[in-house]
Parts: structure tokens; C-alpha cells; sequence
């Protein structure tokens, strides 16, 4: 398989922590872990959503799992020190850009607070040798610009959610800064990186005000489908497009240190950003049976409206790129999706399309 000589059996074994596991990302990063051989870890609350990914492929059967929330810091510094993981991604969070508006205090507390207890418990967990703090391509302080956003361009973010992630990117970058600095590392021996991906999407996602859930959830109830900001452009990418690149990221850290503790951009080819109708459009096309979707006029909650991300320095320097067009990766829903429907085992859906991706010549 392609996958394993990708990674060099670097993940058999070994131990990976995971904050958010029980989450649609996180659930996919764990079956792809699980087909790497490593020996997973999850902190996370319960599973967001009914239903849920994680406990449709069954992630429990092979996760080593601790329900707990990312803001109760003795807590997580115990089951930091009970697990001694060597590799932590940094996935727990409150993602949602219309509930940040609703509930702007618990987003920061989650999303800026929780790095902050994440990474003051790894000073005291000898163990640990790379960590991936996973942010957001709505970090940038957006300027509405024609041109993807590099790793070195300002943070910002005009909800609560885009700027709680620019908060703890700049979280991120002190603790680097203060305790795991580069020049001490031969002390220390951790190396630690932000990720930042583009609009993340893939089957299992059954997240309020997100486009594919609606999706689903209006093929289910027999209504067309309602969208917002039908003009808004964002960086649409399949879920292990990143995660392909926070596994590339993590075994660099690992095994180069300093050299790769930085932040990195991990987003689709510029082709692949579209507006919210295209994929809309897309969307009922590719599914057939007069699937169709409405407008909605209603005054919306401030998004950006132009989005992109220059992934040149992963290209370059890790050597990722992504595998799936927009085209690829819209068929993938479609069917993952019509298979959940039809009863399918899920963990062999997404098993067999993992093995699809890592096949797909990049």
C-alpha cells in the first residue's frame, strides 16, 4: 500500500495522542492511524453529534479512549502522564463559525485556553518529542485578497472562532518561543508546529451549518437544500488531505526537530476554490434524483468571502500535495454517503477509501 511506504512504517507502534479524537477529523485521523499500526490515544469529549463518525466505524474497538474536556488542566495533565505519548495532535476545539457567535466565551476558553493546557502540561510530560497544533486557514487576518495567505502573514480572524484560532497560533508560537525554543533543544527535545488547513470536507460530517451535512440532512428530510453566501470562494479539500499532511508533519518533528517547528499551510490546488453555489451545484448534480437547492435571502452572520492558501512550503519542504480534485472529492461523499444510507459497514467505507487516496498519484 502506498500509505505504509509513504510513512516508512514510522507510526507502527507508536504512541500518538490525539485531543478531539471523537470528532469527524479526529475519527478519520484515527482510522488512519489505525491502518499505520500506531498505538492510539484520544482526549476528547463525547462525540459532538448524533450521528457521529466515531461511533458509526466503531473507533472505540482500537482507540485507547479518555473522555475529558480539553479546559480541565489537572485532568488532562494526569491522563498526559499516565499515556507518556511521544506525538500529540492538537485537534480539540470548538470549530463552528456561526456557534462562535452564539457562544463567544466557551470558544475562546476551548480554542485558546485549551492550547494553553496543552502545552503547559507537556512541559511536564518527558515523553513527548512533536506536537501539531491543527488551527484554521481563517487565522489570517482576511483581506478579502485574490492570492493564497502564507504561513508569515498576520493573524486575525472577525468571528469568535477565526480569532480564537489566530490566538492560539500566536499561543503556539510563544511556548515555542519561551520553552520549546530551537536553540534549546538538545534540552528539551520537543518540536512543536501550528497546521492550518483549508474548508475540510469528506463523509461522516454531520456538523450544524456546515454545506455537506445540510446536504445530507435535506436529502434524508426531502427538502432541497438551503445555502448561505452562495458567492463566498473557500478552499474546499477532502479531509485526508490535511491529515495526510499533519502525518507527514508530525513524523518530520519527530525526526528532524527544529528544523520543521513552524507553521505550515495545508490546502487544495487554487482550481479547487470554489464558491458555495458551484458546490452546490455539484453536489445535486453528481447525487441525481431531482436533488435541487434554494437561496437563502436571510441576513447571515459575517464570513469571509474570498479565502485561499499558498501551500507552497509543504509542497516544497514535505513534500505534500494534494491527490484529490474538487471533482474526486465530491464523487467520494456522494458515495460515501449513499453507502451510509444504504447500511454499509462505515469503517470499511472509509478504509477502502483511504486506500483509494493514498493509491491517487499526487
Amino acid at each position: 500500500m502506498v500509505m505504509v511506504n509513504l510513512f516508512n512504517g514510522f507510526y507502527k507502534n507508536r504512541k500518538v495522542l490525539i485531543t478531539g479524537h471523537t470528532g469527524f477529523k479526529g475519527s478519520w485521523l484515527c482510522l488512519l492511524l489505525n491502518q499505520l499500526g500506531a498505538d492510539i490515544y484520544g482526549y476528547a469529549l463525547n462525540p459532538p453529534t448524533k450521528p457521529s463518525l466515531y461511533n458509526e466505524a466503531k473507533i472505540d474497538e482500537f482507540v485507547h479512549s479518555y473522555i475529558g474536556d480539553i479546559r480541565d488542566y489537572s485532568n488532562l495533565l494526569e491522563v498526559m502522564l499516565e499515556v507518556n505519548p511521544e506525538i500529540i495532535i492538537h485537534m480539540a476545539a470548538q470549530p463552528l463559525v456561526r456557534e462562535s457567535y452564539k457562544i463567544p466565551r466557551e470558544t475562546y476558553e476551548i480554542n485558546v485556553m485549551g492550547t494553553v493546557n496543552l502545552l503547559d502540561a507537556v512541559r511536564q510530560v518527558s515523553s513527548v518529542k512533536a506536537i501539531v497544533n491543527v488551527t484554521t486557514d481563517k487565522c489570517y487576518e482576511n483581506r478579502e485578497w485574490h492570492w493564497g495567505y502564507r504561513e508569515n502573514e498576520p493573524m486575525g480572524g472577525y468571528d469568535p472562532y477565526s480569532n480564537s484560532k489566530g490566538c492560539s497560533e500566536l499561543v503556539t508560537s510563544s511556548f515555542r518561543n519561551s520553552f520549546f525554543n530551537s536553540k534549546d533543544y538538545e534540552k528539551h527535545g520537543i518540536a512543536l508546529a501550528s497546521a492550518r488547513a483549508g474548508n475540510v470536507i469528506g463523509g461522516g460530517d454531520w456538523a450544524e451549518d456546515r454545506l455537506i451535512p445540510d446536504f445530507i440532512r435535506s436529502i434524508i428530510e426531502g427538502n432541497n437544500l438551503e445555502i448561505r453566501s452562495p458567492y463566498a470562494i473557500r478552499p474546499w479539500q477532502h479531509v485526508l488531505e490535511p491529515l495526510s499532511g499533519y502525518l507527514l508533519l508530525s513524523k518530520m518533528l519527530y525526526i528532524s526537530g527544529p528544523k520543521f517547528a513552524s507553521s505550515w499551510n495545508f490546502g487544495p490546488d487554487d482550481k479547487d476554490a470554489r464558491n458555495v453555489e458551484w458546490i452546490s451545484k455539484e453536489l445535486c448534480d453528481k447525487w441525481g434524483k431531482g436533488v435541487s437547492y434554494n437561496i437563502d435571502n436571510n441576513p447571515q452572520p459575517h464570513e469571509a468571502n474570498y479565502l485561499k492558501l499558498d501551500c507552497s512550503k509543504a509542497k516544497n519542504e514535505l513534500g505534500w500535495t494534494p491527490r484529490w480534485n474538487i471533482e474526486k472529492t465530491i464523487y467520494s461523499i456522494i458515495e460515501w454517503n449513499k453507502r451510509f444510507i444504504a447500511g454499509d459497514d462505515i469503517r470499511s467505507v472509509c478504509e477502502n477509501q483511504i486506500s483509494d487516496y493514498f493509491n491517487t498519484p499526487n
